[in-house]
Formats: C-alpha cells, sequence, structure tokens
C-alpha cells in the first residue's frame, strides 16, 4: 500500500512546479504589457527666458566702461632728443637696443649665411655627389651665419648703450655720436685680443655707424618732405571758403 501513498505524494509534488511557472509567465506577460504601452510625457517648461537673453553679454569686454585703458604709443612718450628720430618711433634707449639689436642680427646672420654659400660652393668638388656638396655647404651656412649674426649682436648691444649714453650727456644724437660709439664698441668687443684687433675693430664699427647714421638721416628728411609735400597737396586741394 506504500507505493501507492507515494505516488499520490508525487504526482503532488510534480504539480506544484507547473504552477508556479505558469504563475510567473503570467506576470512577465502583465509587465511586459504595462512596458508596452505608451505613457504620457510631462510638458517641458522652459527655466530660462530667451526673450531676455542679449548675445553682446558674452563679449571679454562686456560692460567695460570708458575708464578701460588700452596700450597707445603717444607722441608725447616718444624721445625728444634732437636726431633721435629713426625709421621706426622710439621711446628711448630701450626701444633702440631692441630694434638696434635685432635687426643687427638678422642682417649678419643674412651676410654670414650668404658667404657661407659661396664658400661652401667653392670648397665642394666637381667630382662629389649631390648629397655630400648638399652637406658640405650647409656645413659652410651654419658656420658663419650664426658665427657673424652672434658677434653682430654683440656689438650693437655695446654700440646702443653707448651711444644712449653719449646722446644723453650731449643733449642730442647726431653723426659723431654714431661714429664715437661704434668706435668704442669695437674696441670693447676686442679689447681681450690687444690693441691692434680692437683699434681694428673699432674702425670697422665706426664706419658702419657712419654709413648707418647717414643713410638713417637721408631716409628721416625724404620721409619728412614726401609728408610735407603731401600736405601741401592736400591744402592745394582744399576748396577756399
Amino acid at each position: 500500500m506504500s507505493w501507492l501513498f507515494n505516488s499520490g505524494r508525487k504526482s503532488t509534488q510534480d504539480s506544484s512546479p507547473q504552477t508556479s511557472t505558469t504563475e510567473f509567465v503570467s506576470e512577465a506577460a502583465s509587465q511586459a504589457q504595462q512596458n508596452a504601452m505608451p505613457t504620457a510625457t510631462p510638458a517641458l517648461t522652459p527655466s530660462f527666458d530667451f526673450s531676455s537673453f542679449d548675445a553682446s553679454r558674452l563679449h571679454p569686454l562686456a560692460g567695460a566702461s570708458d575708464t578701460l585703458e588700452y596700450l597707445s604709443l603717444e607722441d608725447e612718450a616718444l624721445n625728444s632728443l634732437p636726431g633721435s628720430e629713426s625709421a621706426l618711433p622710439s621711446r628711448g634707449w630701450s626701444d633702440d637696443l631692441c630694434y638696434g639689436t635685432g635687426t643687427t642680427y638678422l642682417t649678419c646672420l643674412g651676410l654670414g649665411g650668404a658667404y657661407g654659400l659661396v664658400e661652401g660652393l667653392r670648397n665642394s668638388r666637381p667630382n662629389d655627389s649631390f648629397r655630400l656638396r648638399l652637406n658640405t655647404v650647409l656645413n659652410s651656412v651654419t658656420r658663419r651665419g650664426p658665427f657673424l649674426g652672434n658677434n653682430g649682436a654683440v656689438v650693437a648691444v655695446l654700440y646702443n648703450i653707448v651711444n644712449s649714453a653719449i646722446g644723453n650727456a650731449r643733449g642730442k644724437h647726431d653723426a659723431a655720436n654714431s661714429v664715437a660709439s661704434g668706435f668704442l664698441a669695437g674696441v670693447l668687443f676686442k679689447s681681450t685680443r690687444g690693441l691692434r684687433p680692437a683699434l681694428n675693430a673699432g674702425g670697422i664699427a665706426g664706419a658702419a655707424a657712419l654709413i648707418w647714421s647717414l643713410s638713417k638721416t637721408a631716409f628721416v628728411d625724404a620721409r619728412d618732405a614726401a609728408a610735407e609735400a603731401s600736405q601741401h597737396a592736400h591744402a592745394q586741394q582744399m576748396p577756399a571758403h
């Protein structure tokens, strides 16, 4: 009789998992139907009033008043010593030092590079390959150009310092100042090589300073004459009242 009661108990145990599986499937189906139903989205209300938005307030200088100061090169701040006019406006010895040193360095760098180019082409042999000849030329250019540029820049620094000191002491800038400043700059530059090399360097620097001074004077005179002629022509074209 035990097998009879055992079989009934087993059938009862087997029916309970089927019932739980059916309930799980029905719950999953109902959950899927709920998820598939369209839900009403809430209306979005803008939190910012775009009608009162001013795009000009995004500018970095928005709200700046008339008290904002700009960097301007005024005529009163320029160097007022007689003969201090040049191709570029200068406010004193610091501007002359920067302009003069930079211009001299670039000029000497170009001249030294040109000399190195000629030297490299002259030293290269006709039976050398193109790469070997190019290497020879580049070595000469990079050796001569920076060497002359660096030396010229050092002389320019000394020249501008001495020239500014002499100009402030005399109260004017002229060709005599330039020649004396160039001579002293050359002597100081080669002072460690002995008296004769120092005098030779001073003579070369003084001659270069004289050429620069005469060229600057001619340029300033031509510029002033052109400006005066332009103003005179403009005055003649204006109708008389």
